[in-house]
């Protein structure tokens, strides 16, 4: 019965991690409508909410909003490793751990996304590696409680989906609490070197 209880919760979480993957994403009608049949089987009310939001806007007006949050807010980055490593020579080898556990998962990290990107990890916890991707998840919680405080404070429908995510992962610890707390304030450990093997500006530019 226990097993069966978790195979369950682990179907319904990966079902959480496609939407809001979906729903993170750079908006348009397809990820939209895909993530709609998906929510039709997933239990998760924020998810609902931010799709709910999206489809009432205007598609231009939706992509706006889109680039106004996550490009230039630098607080509400989804590239997870800014929070843990900032620009300091530790973040290449954090995204090289990204990197690292899809190659061992059998597939090819995104070439045209870096690998920390919330919803390109979300996208591997749903429909790759659900193990290794709720891990990648769990020991990112912080820059997903930064990025959700961020949210809330700017008002943006995207915090429910977030909220969803944060849902399928282990209760904060109060040291992650007062983490996410110093990171909010304070920002990310900063070190002016390069990035390699991985080179971003945060939030990057988008060419489109």
């Amino acid at each position: 019965m226990r097993l069966l209880k978790r195979a369950r919760s682990t179907l319904e979480d990966r079902l959480v991690w496609q939407c809001a993957s979906l729903l993170l994403n750079y908006p348009d009608p397809e990820r939209l409508a895909l993530a709609d049949e998906l929510l039709e089987h997933a239990a998760a009310e924020g998810l609902s909410e931010t799709a709910a939001a999206l489809r009432a806007r205007d598609p231009m007006r939706a992509a706006q909003d889109y680039v106004a949050t996550f490009d230039l807010r630098r607080r509400c980055t989804m590239y997870l490793t800014y929070w843990t490593a900032g620009d300091t020579r530790n973040r290449g080898n954090a995204m090289l751990a990204f990197a690292q556990a899809y190659r061992a998962a059998g597939v090819t990290p995104p070439g045209d996304e870096a690998p920390d990107f919330l919803p390109v990890v979300l996208e591997f916890a749903a429909t790759v590696d659900p193990a290794a991707g709720r891990r990648l998840l769990a020991e990112h919680r912080v820059p997903i409680e930064v990025l959700h405080r961020a949210l809330t404070e700017a008002g943006s429908p995207y915090v429910h989906a977030v909220a969803a995510v944060l849902g399928t992962l282990p209760a904060a610890t109060d040291t992650e609490v007062q983490r996410a707390r110093r990171l909010a304030a304070e920002g990310p450990p900063a070190e002016a070197v390069g990035l390699q093997p991985f080179t971003l500006t945060v939030p990057p530019r988008r060419t489109s």
